[in-house]
């Protein structure tokens, strides 16, 4: 199913309205949601859409949130997101680091008492169009066994890097600290597929293809799958999200962050408050003119551009091409939904009094 950006978007601002979203809130959710579809990442996009809503009527959601700063230096702050969407929380706080950095050329905001943020992607963006490198990271419901464990101590806890450039479109490293996304296996559940071999252990420590192990008490191996490839590193990637999200802002960490899906209750005794996120943004010129360095960054990008490949067909791809080349297609020609996700927001619609998108 293809549908028009426009539609969608209009289909899923009705969505945030029905839970009680102001209108801004609405928008802002929407468009971070957006941003993913049409970034190819469907996994953190309109197929969310539901979670939100099961989370929302656990009271686990506040459509209507008092997000306040608790904490705050000349060129840091602690923002406490009153249990909101991560969609409205998140660039919030990115707006907060946005400021200080002009004033001061960096700034860093940590959150706790957040939820889903969406893909890290939208929120360092915030900083480059401001001629600024962002940063972002968020801490998730433990589904990744750290190397050596076969319980599930870790989330998928992704980390976004956002550099600006001159003629290039911007350099955007935005990825899992997991092998794999937990939404990637929730879309191959949803197409009846296997996933590859290395992004998912059963409950004794095996490797496996099926997606559904999580179910049986498997869980997402880090990035690298076993410690002869490297996943200590993934290990640390995601253990550094953890602290930096967790940890230093007063959010749950390790276990204790609440799990996305609304049939597991969060942990009893919980260290902290919600889901945490980490946002940081540095301006450019607070280390050279803008112009310079942007200039030096497609210098970079036209050289790794023209390496030479094993494969004469194939290409090094720059961080964020593939993302753009989607947002453009989708753009133009709508964004595809599976059918599974198709059937989640036609039910959702009729449930929430909504007009159902076009099929």
């Amino acid at each position: 199913m293809l549908v028009p950006e426009p539609e969608l978007r209009t289909f899923t601002q009705n969505i945030f309205l029905a839970m009680g979203c102001s209108e801004a809130h609405a928008v802002l959710a929407t468009d971070v949601l957006l941003k993913s579809d049409l970034r190819g990442i469907d996994s953190h996009g309109v197929a969310r859409l539901s979670g939100y809503i099961r989370l929302w009527e656990k009271q686990r959601i506040n459509a209507t949130p008092d997000i306040k700063v608790i904490y705050e230096t000349a060129t840091t702050a602690t923002v406490d997101g009153d249990a909101g969407l991560g969609l409205v929380v998140a660039p919030f706080a990115m707006q907060i680091a946005i400021n200080k950095a002009r004033t001061y050329g960096s700034g860093w905001v940590s959150v706790r008492n957040s939820n889903h943020f969406g893909i890290a992607g939208y929120h360092a963006l915030m900083a480059v169009e401001q001629d600024m490198i962002g940063f972002a990271m968020t801490n998730a419901s433990p589904l990744v066994a750290p190397t050596f464990a076969n319980e599930r101590l870790l989330g998928t806890n992704p980390m976004c890097y956002a550099f600006p450039a001159g003629q290039y479109p911007p350099v955007i490293v935005d990825m899992a600290t997991s092998a794999a996304a937990n939404g990637k296996l929730e879309i191959a559940q949803r197409s009846g597929k296997q996933v590859p071999e290395g992004w998912i252990q059963d409950g004794q420590g095996n490797f496996t293809t099926d997606p559904h192990a999580l179910k049986s008490g498997g869980s997402l191996l880090p990035l690298g799958s076993d410690r002869e490839h490297g996943s200590h590193k993934g290990f640390g990637l995601s253990a550094t999200v953890d602290i930096l999200s967790g940890v230093l802002s007063g959010a749950n960490y390790g276990p204790w962050v609440p799990p996305f899906v609304s049939f597991l209750e969060p942990p009893a005794n919980p260290p902290g408050k919600g889901i945490g996120h980490f946002l940081g943004a540095m301006r450019v010129d607070g280390f050279r003119p803008a112009a310079e360095f942007k200039a030096d960054l497609d210098n970079w990008i036209q050289r790794f551009k023209s390496a030479s490949t094993i494969d004469p067909t194939q290409k090094v791809i720059i961080p964020g091409e593939p993302e753009l080349e989607a947002e453009q297609d989708r753009m133009q020609n709508g964004i595809p939904l599976v059918d599974a996700v198709a059937k989640d927001l036609y039910e959702l619609a009729i449930k929430l009094g909504i007009k159902p998108l076009e099929r």
